[in-house]
Order: structure tokens, then sequence, then C-alpha cells
């Protein structure tokens, strides 16, 4: 966790399907909070629509400070911590990564594959640098992704999700140097 009193990215579960509620009164309260969505095709009396939905559901993003939220914990009872089961410890995301996480999935670009991380084996991916279109200066895994016909670059949050971004053509992918590497941990 940074420095006392600076705000971090908290994963947190919301049980019973409440993630949109307790995002609604996180911003009642100016808590900035983020929860991936998609679009997907419902049907309801036989007439199909597209509806914005949560990715994941039971789980939102929020940013804040340790002490405000211990009280938003203590506030919200259905509000937990998502945990990194080896380490024992609530996940903290990196400012940076999610800033990309935000603006990849932000895009509700329906070609985005959404999946868990424990379905990646990111260590047998190269680290890669877009180079243009919609996700320039992004910087991922490059990976077979379950359920892609070609290789994506996959922005991830251990622990947590990672999305693959659409199919990016190779030459606008470029190989980060170890040297290169801006912190995504």
């Amino acid at each position: 966790m940074g420095a006392k009193g600076k705000p971090v990215w908290y994963a947190m579960y919301v049980t019973y399907g409440r993630e949109l509620k307790v995002k609604e009164m996180l911003d009642k309260e100016s808590v900035l909070s983020f929860i991936p969505m998609h679009y997907v095709v419902k049907e309801k009396y036989g007439k199909k629509r597209k509806e914005l939905v949560p990715v994941i559901h039971n789980f939102i993003f929020i940013y804040t400070t340790d002490a405000i939220m211990r009280r938003l914990k203590s506030e919200i009872p259905f509000l937990q911590y998502v945990m990194n089961r080896r380490a024992g410890e609530k996940i903290i995301v990196p400012d940076e990564q999610m800033r990309v996480f935000i603006a990849v999935t932000g895009s509700y670009d329906d070609r985005l594959l959404y999946l868990k991380t424990d379905e990646l084996n990111l260590s047998k991916g190269t680290r890669v640098r877009v180079t243009g279109g919609e996700f320039e200066g992004y910087e991922g895994i490059f990976l077979k992704v379950k359920g892609a016909r070609d290789r994506r670059v996959v922005i991830a949050i251990e622990g947590v999700i990672a999305v693959a971004m659409a199919s990016i053509p190779q030459e606008l992918i470029e190989v980060v140097q170890e040297s290169d590497i801006k912190s995504m941990k």
C-alpha cells in the first residue's frame, strides 16, 4: 500500500449482485469507483435489445484511502476485500495498471475477451507495446488466448481479471525491451 492517506485502487467483492448499488452509493459520496461493463443482447417480451451489464458480477474497484475504505466497509457490510490467496494480502492495483485497464475496458468494445487470470499463463507471453490504432501506447502481454483464433495483447490485473484486446495487426505491436518496461505491477 502507498503512503499513509494516499488513495489506492482496491479490488472488492460485493455480495448478492449489488455492485451497481454500491457504485451509486460511492458516487453520492464522490468516491471514485469502476465496474468493468460490457454490452449483452437480452430478449424480453420477444424483443432483443443491448444492455450494459457488469463483466463480473459482485465486483468493483474502489479508489480511496485506507481510512475511508475502513469506514465504507463498516457502513456497507456486504463489501469485502479481494485477497491474494498466496500472499494473504488485499489486492491493491497500481494506478498505471488500473488506468490502462479502465481505458481498454471503458471502450465497451464487443471484441474484447474477458478472462480469469488463472486461465492464462502470462509467463509464456511476450511483453509488448501497441504502436498504433485505438490502443496505441498501451502495454500488455502478447499470447494465444483460449476462445480466440489468433494471439492477442492481454492486460491483466493479477488474481482478479484479464482482458484480451481485439486482434491487433502484428505491424502495430513492438516488443518491449526489459530496460523499457514501465511498472505495471
